[in-house]
This record gives structure tokens, C-alpha cells and sequence, in this order.
């Protein structure tokens, strides 16, 4: 009995509150782990000095991310067109005029950005904004960008799309019913994959009744497919307040002036956003887009080794073909042409930046091998049977007068150039495994190589070497090559 007394008085507030400080952990665990892997991306770009030409902005942008992970700083940014308010929405955030507004559509021409202090005795609604699950000293930026729509608006409609990959929440201002522009922006800023708040501002100019009906035609009809009520917030940022005097002879006078902004929604909806999500958020956000800017540094850097990769190749070729040409003993054939092998893919490996052993090597041989299948059996039966009558012919030049040097030639340089267009077929795979991160992808080695071999003009590639390969004998050894 006294056993069930104890487990009805269970604490269960200290249960969820135990509940609380795990998710808070783990959220800095995650945080921690996205700063450790964009530091290590950062530190392991392995890019040559030529590599770096016309990657100066994703750089710069890699380690501005990573800044931004190690001083906590959130940044949230706001679209619209002109005249909807960004600005003065911006302003009445920060509970100061920094950013340019003014009468004239366009007033804002770049991309401004402010800090966003946060008073520690702040309180909206019984939500503490000092209390951000854990954000301690992080900073909150506000950015402010030109209108989607001004002159040159494509260009900038870019910027801004650029722009949204970077931050962590994205302040979309309207100050009505929708327009196609707004809707078809919206959709295209949804397409990112950040928090959206959809502002309806200005909702001092509209009588309620109205008010409420246009709040209801976006939430219903504009936007029902795109974002949910929570995400749509009504605010007067900079509302006008009508006030009626008399003069000394009786006459009305009436004089409007800017009231005191009305955006506690907007406040609560951001710290809500930032207090639910958090560091978590500014992790993922920061990692999509580190992602995104390593994407286009890889391109770029396997674009450059490229070139380098294929004369390596290439030059592995005609080393292996020379080699088996070259020597008249099968097994030695066959060990020589492996050994040519597997220096070209240590080769590749180092020039791709992967480390790669001897050991790893040979197996990457031996999977490509059994991959390619009926390339790799050509190439066995034809030095095994060439070679044996590449032997006998060399042992008889000297009873036949150099007679069977002729074909002895003919035989080897087939043999070089069978064994070179195997080496050519193995090294293209390789080169498409290390671009790969030292991984086939979803397809697999034997899909990968099968793709290769199709893709290949194996005739071509034969011929060349057979040229090649006769010319730098008759040169190298004095033969006459028929």
C-alpha cells in the first residue's frame, strides 16, 4: 500500500523538467557537432592556389558561416516590395530609426543589417527574451533588403533569393491583399526551406471589418498552400494618428503624426520561433547552406583536376603498355601491368586529396577488376597467349637472322595496347570514384563501371596507344615497325 502511495506522489513537474534540460543538451550537442564539421570543412578544403581563382566569394562565405556559428548570431531578414514598410517594421524592432525610410518608394538601395539588443527585463506576454533556451550571449541581426520589385528587380530578386540561404528566419512584408509579384516571391523564398513570418503591416489604414477580410483572403485563399495562421502575424509598424485641433477662432485642424509601433506579435512570433527552435535552427540553416557553397567549391576543384587526373591516366598507359610489351614472361607481364595499376590509383587518390594505402589500393583494383568483368578477362587470355608467342619468337630471333623480330614487334605492341586500354578503363573509374568522395554513390561499382566502359571509344583509345606505342619502341629500341 505504502509502495503505491510513493509512486502517486511522484514529482512529474521535476519529470518535465528534467525533459526540459535533455532537449537543451542535446540541442548544444547539435550545435556543437555542426561547429566541429564546418571548422573541419573549412581547415580541409585542400584547394591549390589555381583552384582558389573565382572561389573568393564562397570562401569568404564558408567562413563567414563559421563565424557566425561560433558567436551565436541569428539573423533574420526582410522581403518585400516597396513601400510596404520593411524598413520602418526594422526600425520599430529595434526601438531605434537605423534603417532609411521615407515618403518615396525605393528608399532602401543595399542590403542593410543591424544588431538587435535585446533588453534583459524586455517581457512580451510572460515570455522572457533573455530566456532563449540557452542563448546566453548569442546576437540577433536584422537585415534589410530593397524592394522585389524596383527597377532592375530581377538582380536583385537574386540577391535577395542568395540572401535567404544565408539566414535563419525570413520577414516577408505585405500591406494588403497579395499581388501576383509577392505571391510568385513568396513561393520562390518558400522553396528554401526557412522559417517564414508573413507580415501583414499597415493595418492601421483599413477599417477593421476590412482589416479582418483581407487577413482572411490571405489565410484562406493566397497563401493556405504555402504557410499555416500561425505563421502570419497583423502589425502597424509606423501607424498614422489623426488628431483634431481648434484654433483660436473655432476652426478645425487636423494634424497626423506617427503613433507608437503596434508589433507585439511579431515580437512574441520571433522569440517563440527562436525559444522553440533555437541554436538548433542556426545550426541547420548554416550547414544547408555550407553544404551548398562545398558543392560549388568540389565542382570547381574536381573541373581543374580533371585534366590533371586524365594526362595521369594517360601517362599510366603508356608505362603499362611499355611494360608488357617490353617484357616476354607472362607472370611478369601481369605483375608489372597490377604494379602500373595501383601506382595510378595511389597517384589519383593523392591528386583528389583522399588518402589512400597500398592495401586499400588493391582492393579498389581488384573490385574494379571483377567489375569490369570481360575487359579484365581480354586483357589475362590476351597477354597470357600473346606473351607465350611473344617468348617463343624472341628465343628464335637469333636462329632466324632477326627475321622473327617483325611479328615479335607486331605481337608486343597489340599486347602493350590491349594491356594499356584496360589500365585506361581502370583509371577513368577510379577517377570517377575519388570525385565521388571515395564512394560509387547509389548505383554501385559494377553499374559505375559498366556506365564507364559503355561511355568509352575503346577502339579509338586502342589505336591511339598502338600508334604510340610503335613510335616510342622504333625510337627507344631501334625496331622497324610494319
Amino acid at each position: 500500500m505504502s509502495e503505491a502511495s510513493d509512486n502517486n506522489s511522484w514529482n512529474f513537474p521535476d519529470l518535465d523538467e528534467a525533459l526540459v534540460n535533455f532537449d537543451e543538451i542535446q540541442e548544444q550537442l547539435n550545435y556543437q557537432q555542426a561547429q566541429d564539421s564546418l571548422r573541419n570543412l573549412v581547415n580541409h578544403l585542400d584547394l591549390t592556389n589555381r583552384e582558389q581563382i573565382g572561389l573568393e566569394s564562397e570562401l569568404k562565405n564558408l567562413t563567414e558561416m563559421l563565424e557566425k556559428l561560433e558567436c551565436s548570431l541569428v539573423q533574420i531578414v526582410a522581403f518585400g516590395m516597396v513601400g510596404r514598410g520593411k524598413s520602418s517594421l526594422l526600425n520599430a524592432l529595434i526601438g531605434k530609426n537605423i534603417f532609411k525610410t521615407g515618403p518615396l518608394h525605393g528608399v532602401t538601395q543595399t542590403i542593410d543589417a543591424a544588431d538587435w539588443k535585446l533588453q534583459e527585463d524586455e517581457q512580451i506576454k510572460g515570455l522572457q527574451t533573455v530566456a532563449l533556451s540557452g542563448w546566453g550571449q548569442s546576437q540577433i541581426q536584422l537585415i534589410d533588403t530593397p524592394g522585389i520589385d524596383e527597377v532592375d528587380g530581377e538582380s536583385r530578386e537574386m540577391l535577395a533569393h542568395d540572401m535567404a540561404k544565408q539566414v535563419d528566419l525570413i520577414l516577408f512584408v505585405i500591406s494588403g491583399d497579395m499581388t501576383k509579384v509577392e505571391f510568385e516571391a513568396l513561393s520562390r523564398l518558400r522553396s528554401v526551406g526557412k522559417p517564414i513570418i508573413l507580415i501583414f503591416n499597415k493595418i492601421d489604414q483599413y477599417p477593421e471589418i476590412d482589416r479582418l477580410a483581407i487577413y482572411e483572403k490571405i489565410r484562406d485563399e493566397r497563401v493556405k498552400e504555402l504557410l499555416s495562421p500561425d505563421e502570419i502575424v497583423m502589425v502597424a509598424a509606423a501607424p498614422l494618428i489623426t488628431e483634431i485641433s481648434q484654433d483660436e477662432q473655432g476652426n478645425l485642424k487636423q494634424k497626423r503624426s506617427r503613433g507608437k509601433p503596434k508589433i507585439e506579435s511579431l515580437k512574441l512570433k520571433i522569440l517563440e520561433i527562436l525559444h522553440r527552435e533555437g541554436k538548433s535552427l542556426v545550426a541547420l540553416n548554416t550547414m544547408l547552406y555550407a553544404d551548398e557553397v562545398n558543392e560549388q567549391i568540389v565542382a570547381r576543384k574536381l573541373q581543374i583536376r580533371e585534366k590533371a587526373a586524365n594526362q595521369l591516366i594517360y601517362k599510366a598507359v603508356m608505362i603499362k603498355a611499355m611494360a608488357v610489351a617490353l617484357n616476354p614472361v607472362t607472370v611478369v607481364d601481369l605483375f608489372t601491368g597490377a604494379v602500373v595499376d595501383v601506382a595510378m590509383i595511389l597517384s589519383l587518390s593523392n591528386l583528389y586529396g583522399i588518402a589512400m594505402t597500398q592495401q586499400a589500393a588493391i582492393a579498389l583494383l581488384q573490385k574494379i577488376g571483377v567489375s569490369m568483368g570481360g575487359i579484365s578477362a581480354t586483357e589475362f587470355l590476351t597477354s597470357l597467349g600473346l606473351s607465350s608467342l611473344k617468348g617463343m619468337l624472341g628465343l628464335m630471333v637469333p636462329t632466324t637472322a632477326g627475321l622473327s623480330l617483325l611479328p615479335y614487334v607486331s605481337i608486343a605492341i597489340t599486347q602493350g595496347s590491349v594491356a594499356g586500354v584496360s589500365c585506361y578503363a581502370i583509371g577513368q573509374v577510379t577517377k570517377r570514384y575519388l570525385a565521388n568522395g571515395a564512394a560509387w554513390g547509389p548505383e554501385g561499382p559494377k553499374t559505375v563501371v559498366k556506365q564507364i566502359l559503355l561511355s568509352l571509344d575503346k577502339t579509338s583509345i586502342l589505336n591511339r596507344i598502338k600508334w604510340e606505342l610503335g613510335a616510342k619502341l622504333k625510337r627507344d629500341q631501334g625496331f622497324k615497325v610494319m
